[in-house]
């Protein structure tokens, strides 16, 4: 390859130096923990390790790099959290696709794990190895986490790659067959570049999106997103806290008939941010829509929550 597949990968030196060391000097460990919040790059370099591990002298490197983004090579197996539907474990974007309600939280099931243990008992086809990669491993179950731990033992001429926010939410067995590889959150200087390259730039305007981030450009495109889903006249209205208790129990309403609980737990988060950085916030305010989250969890009448909430602030 012409240049290195990790090139692109922005504020994440010490990932890329150790990363890059042990390809060059063909000292790639079984197992990596990528170890980081969510949206600085793990994905990235996880795809840009496979790109370096499974290139051979005939491969394209801009067909290869296609193929593994789409999950179109024989010898990439891509492990994500699942729910059970039917029996059957369903990724997030399948259910979403089906509609279904989700009860629980996305896992890491024990069936996804004997999948892994039959994809690496073949050769691999393609390249000189095999390679499994397994995004939000902290989410494995426990029978799964035990059942993961004898593929990384012997898991052959293959290379596992697990993605997880840091070294605490995972088994201590399995980290310690392991070589953890530390991703950071991104500086301003940093996040301002990704965004600008990935065509994110409208995010830049957004302060209040921005300090969301915390220094993930990932989670700032997620956040972004996230805002284009609430209608522009309900964002407008709560931009500012209520004047009477009619216009509490109006927006309320509205909340409620329009946006979903887990929609409405994220713009808790937003209103906090968008109050702060306006100046229109006081203690007692963010003590209350801290306060209406932990309702909202609780499963209380979501309707209800606000109500009391927005009318606690009038005035």
């Amino acid at each position: 390859m012409v240049s290195s597949p990790f090139s692109g990968l922005v504020g994440q030196s010490t990932a890329v130096a150790l990363l890059t060391r042990a390809v060059q000097q063909q000292r790639v460990a079984p197992a990596y923990l990528f170890a980081g919040p969510e949206g600085v790059g793990r994905r990235r370099a996880a795809l840009a390790l496979a790109e370096w591990l499974l290139h051979t002298p005939s491969s394209q490197a801009g067909n290869l790099r296609h193929r593994l983004q789409q999950g179109n090579h024989p010898d990439l197996l891509w492990v994500e959290p699942t729910y059970l539907h039917q029996g059957r474990p369903v990724t997030v974007a399948e259910a979403m696709e089906l509609g279904l309600r989700r009860k629980s939280p996305p896992q890491i099931r024990l069936e996804q794990v004997r999948q892994i243990g039959g994809f690496l008992s073949r050769p691999a086809l393609e390249a000189a190895q095999s390679l499994v990669i397994i995004e939000a491993a902290e989410t494995m179950a426990e029978a799964a986490a035990n059942g993961l731990l004898k593929t990384l033992e012997e898991p052959g001429r293959a290379t596992l790659i697990l993605l997880a926010p840091d070294a605490t939410t995972l088994l201590p067995t399995l980290i310690s067959r392991c070589q953890t590889i530390p991703f950071v959150r991104l500086a301003a200087a940093d996040l301002q570049q990704v965004l600008q390259q990935t065509g994110h730039t409208d995010i830049l305007r957004h302060p209040e999106v921005l300090a969301m981030a915390q220094g993930s450009p990932g989670h700032a495109i997620a956040c972004w997103q996230q805002l284009q889903t609430i209608p522009a006249d309900l964002l407008t209205t709560l931009h500012r806290p209520p004047r009477s208790l009619r216009d509490a129990l109006e927006r309320a309403r509205h909340i409620t008939s329009t946006l979903d609980t887990e929609t409405q737990l994220w713009l808790i988060d937003y209103l906090q941010q968008h109050y702060w950085q306006q100046g229109l916030t006081t203690l007692a305010i963010l003590q209350r829509l801290e306060q209406a989250r932990r309702q909202l969890r609780s499963f209380v009448q979501p309707r209800l929550v606000w109500e009391v909430a927005w009318m606690e602030m009038v005035g």
